[in-house]
């Protein structure tokens, strides 16, 4: 019998966008560009656009816990991140069920607010990623606001960006990426900044790691992007790429997405489709 070789999977544990733009969506966008079979656990389902999140529908956990288990029955996931996962009881079913799979490479991707403002996390549920969730990342990929509420204090600068990756690590024992964004140069606060660098800080237990990419100027779409880098690190890491390595190949991936990106509407665009070397 010959002997078949098994292409790695990844899955995404995360919101649905009704525009494509964000969320699962966007999740098996980057994992296709990656030229990996993306494996789905719908958490939550959202009515938006890029303007706004008009409802969102929560998954019963009974039914995530379903999903999780018919995808890990059979597909071999190398690696895995999660998104939108909105409630206690959602953070609940999806921890238990991945600590029966330590070996999977878990990008945590602690979603609190949308781009435009609403909220996607209740409250009491940080709490629950807090204690639950985060402690079996292999990564996380907080943004400035949600690296803020993790760690209870403000970070206003370059210096406190790369304080916050060593405490984040520190307190849940995994490495951390603090997503920089446009809201942080060096040695400028990230309020009313004149901002041309987006600079992301990872900290892997030993070493801090920087990585800078331009501002690209009056992007037709930026909507999904923390999606799709967290989808990507994913990717990246389920290839078998270093931390180091998988953020820069994910950080560039995002770059040339937004470089990319084009209008399907007025008013209205979506990412573009890098393609990655698998």
């Amino acid at each position: 019998m010959t002997c078949r070789k098994i292409q790695p999977c990844v899955l995404t544990i995360a919101g649905s966008d009704s525009g494509g733009n964000a969320g699962v969506q966007a999740d098996l966008r980057a994992f296709h560009c990656y030229g990996l079979h993306g494996c789905t656990v719908f958490a939550a389902l959202t009515a938006q656009n890029p303007r706004g999140v008009k409802s969102v529908h929560v998954v019963p956990p009974a039914f995530i816990a379903d999903q999780l288990d018919a995808v890990f029955e059979m597909y071999g996931i190398k690696a895995l991140k999660t998104g939108m996962l909105g409630t206690v009881d959602v953070i609940d079913v999806v921890a238990r069920k991945l600590k029966a799979h330590p070996r999977v490479k878990k990008v945590i991707d602690p979603v609190m607010v949308a781009t435009s403002g609403a909220k996607l996390l209740a409250d009491d549920a940080v709490e629950a990623m807090k204690e639950l969730l985060l402690p079996q990342a292999t990564l996380i990929t907080p943004n400035l606001p949600e690296a803020e509420v993790l760690l209870g204090h403000p970070i206003e600068n370059a210096d406190e960006v790369r304080a916050a990756a060593k405490e984040l690590a520190k307190t849940f024992g995994c490495t951390a990426l603090v997503k920089g964004g446009h809201a942080v140069e060096a040695g400028a606060t990230r309020r009313g900044a004149d901002v041309k660098v987006a600079e992301d800080v990872l900290f892997d237990g030993r070493r801090l790691h920087a990585f800078s990419r331009p501002v690209i100027p009056h992007p037709v779409s930026t909507h999904g992007t923390g999606c799709s880098l967290a989808a990507a690190l994913a990717a990246e890491l389920a290839l078998g790429r270093s931390l180091a390595k998988a953020v820069d190949g994910a950080k560039n991936f995002v770059y040339e997405a937004i470089r990319l990106s084009y209008y399907t509407g007025k008013n209205c665009g979506v990412l573009g489709m890098p393609r990655r070397e698998t």
